[in-house]
């Protein structure tokens, strides 16, 4: 596994140098990059690819909370808070973690602990087998689901509804965990409640895409925060 490649944002000098020494002491782990605001951070990933941002969330013009929020592609995220009230919030925006100042070196290797346990399951395996399906738990049971049939996925609180030619499929885990376990060549996140199979669109229209599900067309609506996205694919001709 190559280096877990880190950025730091915070406004207090402080707060960055003791991450900065904490992540000194790990060999598995590459500091990158230290920003004083997200402004900055944010213009560094337009050219540099990050693993993971441990970014604080009360800052000066934009929040952690708000920086996050405007990435199309996010890296793995912990927040990093004097304040325990923005943790529901923070989660929320599918954080790995959340950390409360002052940050010990035990707390925060346990974080670096889950960051290289979340990024060792991405990392493709050698003799790994190219599958054509999943497997979704439904039903007291484990249903084989062909990607080929999935029209489109939508969340629902706690449940996820897989939406197939044949019908449905109502399983009970979050889009995150599920749009991890997908191939990204052959499905897109449009919105916060909707991944689509990207051989299924047949149109977009402004904000919306269009697919057809029983011959009929449906819209579902593109997220602010995935119209990056959206529009990468449009002009990498993979539509």
């Amino acid at each position: 596994m190559n280096k877990i490649k880190v950025m730091l944002v915070d406004d207090e000098p402080l707060a960055l140098e003791i991450l900065e020494t904490y992540l000194q002491q790990l060999s598995d782990v590459e500091h990158v990059v230290s920003c004083s605001n997200a402004l900055e951070a944010r213009d560094f990933l337009k050219t540099n690819e990050i693993d993971v941002i441990f970014t604080d969330i009360q800052m000066p013009q934009v929040s952690g909370l708000d920086f996050i929020k405007t990435l199309a592609i996010k890296p793995l995220v912990v927040f990093t808070t004097a304040y325990p009230n923005f943790a529901a919030e923070g989660f929320d925006l599918d954080a790995i973690d959340y950390l409360l100042k002052p940050i010990s070196q035990d707390r925060f290797l346990k974080s670096i602990g889950k960051i290289r346990e979340k990024l060792q399951l991405k990392q493709p395996k050698a003799s790994e087998e190219e599958y054509d399906y999943i497997f979704v738990k439904a039903d007291k049971k484990f249903i084989k689901v062909k990607y080929q049939d999935i029209i489109y996925i939508e969340g629902l609180k706690d449940y996820v509804i897989i939406r197939l030619d044949s019908g449905r499929i109502i399983t009970l885990q979050t889009m995150k965990s599920l749009e991890d376990k997908l191939p990204p060549e052959k499905f897109i996140r449009i919105h916060r409640s909707f991944i689509l199979a990207t051989d299924k669109i047949l149109a977009i229209n402004g904000n919306m895409v269009e697919i057809k599900e029983k011959n009929e067309t449906k819209l579902i609506p593109i997220g602010k925060n995935y119209r990056d996205e959206v529009d990468k694919i449009i002009s990498d001709n993979k539509l």
